[in-house]
């Protein structure tokens, strides 16, 4: 696989490129998306999917029987979605965004703010859980 094709080297100069608050958001949110989900579940694999002309860098992407969350950029916040966030619980609220549908569920993070280390902690932990579950009930 040559760097070009690496999903982390890949992610490394998507975050460079952006040379902003939301390179350094999306920075903190992957290390500890590493940190929290490697230390719940190592076969997790970070990934990057939807590469196009327009997007090259692609959406960095967390898996493991499915996917957990998506770490997206736009101009004014970085989103993470959870695939199957309408299926967590989230007695904290940090679910913020795409509450409107019945799967996914998102959080947007502008400049300045930060998440609940450890309500972010239970959210990717019962999407490892659930992602888990459905796989072991197929």
């Amino acid at each position: 696989m040559s760097s070009d094709e690496n999903p982390s080297a890949l992610i490394d100069a998507k975050i460079a490129a952006l040379g902003d608050w939301r390179g350094e958001t999306l920075a903190r949110l992957r290390a500890l998306i590493r940190a929290l989900i490697r230390a719940a579940d190592p076969d997790v694999v970070e990934s990057v999917k939807w590469r196009k002309p327009t997007n090259p860098a692609g959406v960095p992407v967390w898996d493991h029987a499915g996917i957990l969350c998506t770490g997206e950029v736009y101009k004014n916040y970085v989103k993470l979605t959870f695939a199957q966030g309408a299926a967590l619980p989230d007695p904290n609220g940090l679910f913020n965004a795409s509450l409107e549908g019945n799967t996914r569920r998102a959080i947007d993070i502008r400049e300045g703010e930060t998440s609940d280390e450890g309500a972010f902690k239970a959210l990717i932990q019962a999407a490892a859980a659930l992602n888990s579950a459905r796989m072991a009930g197929k």
